[in-house]
Parts: C-alpha cells; sequence; structure tokens
C-alpha cells in the first residue's frame, strides 16, 4: 500500500533518517489517508528523543516547540505549519483515568502503538516500511469496526475519554463498535467523572456534527450520558402522551439532530431544545401530556448545562437564544405578527430559526405535519418580504434616536428608554411611523408619555 505523503512530512521523515533514527507517519493521519479523507494534522513517531529532534530540526525557517515535552512531543514548526513529533514510548500505570504515572521511551514501534486507542489509530507509515499495521487496523477500516488495542478495559482505564471517542469515530465513520469494545463501557462508564469538561465538550461537539448525530443513542445506552449529560438520559426516559408525537422526548430529539445541518450551534439548539419538557409535562383536560413553558425553562437549563461543559460564551447565547424561540408561533404569520416574533426573539436568530423548527416539525408525528411545514413556509415568505423591505425591528433601525429626544426635552435616564421602546413598539406594528417627524410630533403630542 502506498500513502502519498505531504511534503513536509516526508522532509521530516527524511531529516530524521538522515540523523539515523527511524520515523513514522502515524495515528488519524495514516487513517485518513487510507479513507480518502483529507487529514487534519500529520503526526510523525520516531525513536529519537525529544532533545535529538530538537537537535535535527533548528535553522532558518524551522525550530520546535515543547508542546508535549513530557510525554515525549516536540512540535515541529515549518513555515508557519506545525507537526507533532513523538518519541516511541511506554505508558506506566494510569492513576487518574487521564495520564499515565510515568512515560519510558522505547526505540521499537510496535511497543508504541499497542498503547494506543483503537486498531484503526494504531497504524504508522514511511514510503521504505510501507504500511506498519500490527494490530489488524488495515483489516478493521475494511470491515467498518472500531475495535480497541488489545484489552478494551485496559485501554478505557488508561483513558476513560476513549469510551466517548470509540463512539464519536463510529458516528463520524459509519462505523460499528467492536462488541468486546462496546461492552466494556458500561463497565467503566463512570470514569468519564474524572475527564475534564473541555476534554468532554470536545468529543461531543465532534459527535453531534457527525453523519450520524443519532449516536447519542449509544452515549445514552452505555451509561455515558448518565455521568456527564444527566438530562439527556432522563429525556430518553420521558414517554410523550400526544398526538403530535411518537416515542420519547429524547428519540424526538435524536430524529431532530438528524434533521438539520451539521453546524455546532443548530445541533447543539436541537439536542437541547426540550430539555426542559420531563420538568414541564402535565396532563391535560383532553387526556394527552403538555409541555407549557418548556422552552424558557429550557434556555435556562441549556445555559447552566453549556457553562457545565465549557461552552464560550458566544456559543452558549445563541444556543440559547433558539432554545428559548423555538417554539414561537406568530399565528396567522402575517407582518405584523412575524415583525413582533423577530423583535421578540432577536433578528440575530433568523434565519437559523426556520431551520430550526423544521427539523423539529420533522421529528414529530406525521399528525398535521403538512400542515405546520406549509405554515413554516407562509412564515419564512413573509420574514423574506420583511427583510427585502428593510422593515425597523430594533431600536437602532428607528428613525429617531436618543440626541433627538435630548433635543425635544427629555432627560437620558429611564423615560428615554421606556420612549424609545414605546417607538419601536408603534413602528413594529406600522413601519410607515418610522419618519423622524412623525415620532417626534407624536411625542409633543403625549402618545408617548408613561400611562401611570
Amino acid at each position: 500500500m502506498r500513502i502519498e505523503l505531504p511534503d513536509k512530512v516526508s522532509y521530516l521523515i527524511s531529516e530524521l533518517n538522515k540523523a539515523g533514527f527511524d520515523a513514522y507517519a502515524v495515528g488519524g493521519c495514516v487513517r485518513d489517508a487510507i479513507l480518502g479523507r483529507t487529514p487534519e494534522d500529520w503526526d510523525v513517531t520516531t525513536p529519537a528523543t525529544p532533545k535529538q529532534v530538537k537537535n535535527v530540526f533548528r535553522g532558518p525557517g524551522i525550530f520546535t516547540v515543547d508542546t508535549g515535552i513530557e510525554h515525549g512531543t516536540v512540535t515541529v514548526m515549518m513555515d508557519g505549519e506545525g507537526f507533532e513529533v513523538t518519541t516511541y514510548r511506554l505508558d506506566g500505570h494510569y492513576d487518574d483515568a487521564r495520564h499515565p504515572s510515568e512515560v519510558t521511551y522505547t526505540d521499537v514501534l510496535t511497543e508504541d502503538l499497542k498503547r494506543r486507542d483503537f486498531t484503526i489509530n494504531a497504524m504508522a507509515y514511511n514510503e521504505d516500511a510501507g504500511l506498519v499495521d500490527a494490530f489488524d487496523g488495515l483489516d478493521d477500516l475494511n470491515r467498518g469496526v472500531i475495535r480497541c488495542v488489545g484489552n478494551p478495559e485496559e485501554r478505557f482505564g488508561e483513558d476513560a475519554l476513549r469510551m466517548m471517542r470509540a463512539v464519536r469515530f463510529a458516528a463520524q465513520l459509519g462505523f460499528a463498535i467492536d462488541a468486546d469494545t462496546r461492552a466494556a463501557i458500561p463497565k467503566l462508564a463512570d470514569n468519564l467523572s474524572l475527564i475534564s469538561a473541555e476534554r468532554i465538550r470536545t468529543e461531543l461537539v465532534k459527535l453531534l456534527i457527525s453523519p450520524h448525530p443519532d449516536a447519542m443513542r449509544e452515549v445514552w445506552e452505555t451509561g455515558m450520558a448518565d455521568v456527564f449529560l444527566p438530562e439527556f438520559s432522563r429525556l430518553m426516559e420521558t414517554e410523550q402522551n400526544n398526538p403530535h408525537h411518537c416515542g420519547t422526548v429524547g428519540e424526538h430529539t435524536i430524529r431532530s439532530l438528524m434533521e438539520v445541518d451539521p453546524d455546532p450551534v443548530l445541533r447543539l439548539t436541537m439536542l437541547f431544545h426540550d430539555i426542559a419538557k420531563p420538568y414541564c409535562v402535565k396532563k391535560g383536560e383532553d387526556g394527552f401530556d403538555h409541555f407549557h413553558g418548556h422552552p424558557r425553562l429550557g434556555a435556562e437549563m441549556t445555559r447552566e448545562i453549556m457553562r457545565r461543559l465549557k461552552f464560550d460564551n458566544d456559543t452558549i447565547a445563541r444556543v440559547c437564544a433558539l432554545v428559548a424561540a423555538h417554539d414561537d408561533r406568530p399565528y396567522p404569520p402575517t407582518k405584523q405578527a412575524v415583525r413582533r416574533s423577530i423583535y421578540r426573539n432577536g433578528v440575530e436568530q433568523y434565519p437559523a430559526l426556520f431551520a430550526v423548527k423544521r427539523a423539529d416539525i420533522l421529528a414529530q408525528s406525521d399528525y398535521l405535519q403538512k400542515e405546520k411545514l406549509e405554515y413554516m413556509d407562509e412564515y419564512e415568505a413573509v420574514y423574506d418580504q420583511i427583510m427585502e423591505a428593510h422593515d425597523c425591528l430594533s431600536r437602532k433601525d428607528l428613525a429617531v434616536t436618543g440626541s433627538d429626544l435630548i433635543e425635544a426635552g427629555i432627560k437620558p435616564g429611564k423615560e428615554m428608554g421606556q420612549i424609545l421602546s414605546r417607538m419601536l413598539e408603534d413602528v413594529i406594528d406600522e413601519p410607515s411611523l418610522n419618519e423622524k417627524q412623525i415620532l417626534l410630533a407624536r411625542l409633543a403630542d403625549g402618545k408617548y408619555a408613561d400611562p401611570d
């Protein structure tokens, strides 16, 4: 088998060879190259120690950075591009389900490969030796299987995040998890509590934006969700006795993930859009379950969960806003009603909100689904008309500013804010009022005075 290595990777390997050291491209880059995918990164492994690697790569335009020196890794920088070069190593005992207590270097490639997580990530390659595949990774690639190198319980005991990675790789590649590998996950799922929220978040997002976000079902079935996302486990256990739905809230959530584009904000919104339903369910006089108030409570819960998982503030704000707005329905979708919805939800939530709403509908039962989708088409058509007309939808679009109000004798403060809000409400209802002269005349007539 021949793999086309990038020129810089070939150069790295060649320079290490000239210095008397073997070197191979290793891990995920080899896997992806075999699959015909473009690797995100190219990593190199060698028996050369970090100090020896640093001595090889020094000179004009090339230097090294100690990015993981304690684990034998330095990053070689060439023309602004970095390549991790790691010394063959043996890991000692793992005390915390994440870090080895000690790292010992070795000059045997297969000893380094056997400490890696999955067989498909334990292959190495260079142009002289070809593919080094000591654990049948190529066969597993051909069969579409995620299988641990050696004993699964040992591999997961070394780094508990590997359990999430197993599901994530299966979701990304459309593979199945080997039976023995999968059977080990429920036994050790509790060890995920030892893993940082940041690392879990990274794996969760990669899974969600994969071609198979329905792998969230596997996260629940293996007990991992109970550890870092118990709210999702509760969704999977909450039935929906309502003609608009079929199955549990969790199954609806999983279907909705499949109905929206693989954008992180959209997929996270669908994951959390009904997160509060188990806490809002009430049986109505019609005998059906209803979930009044779940969007707003859901936004509050989503904020707490995303903070717990260390998401950035911008992503949290965007997802929470969409969760809060996902059930908002201007009905009938007249221009006035749609303008009010845009103002209420925030113009910045559109057009993403339409994608969220359609995914929600498509994941429901067939009951009135055709009518709901027709309504969405009408809603979006009216939105497009409003945007094309550049209707005023926020204070910044008002023809009157705070400075204009000061000139009219209004003092800065609470009263000024209230006046601008009342003006905006009028303009949203009737866009033709958004003229400076008209609004100031209405102010002079007392139309924006405090009703109290």
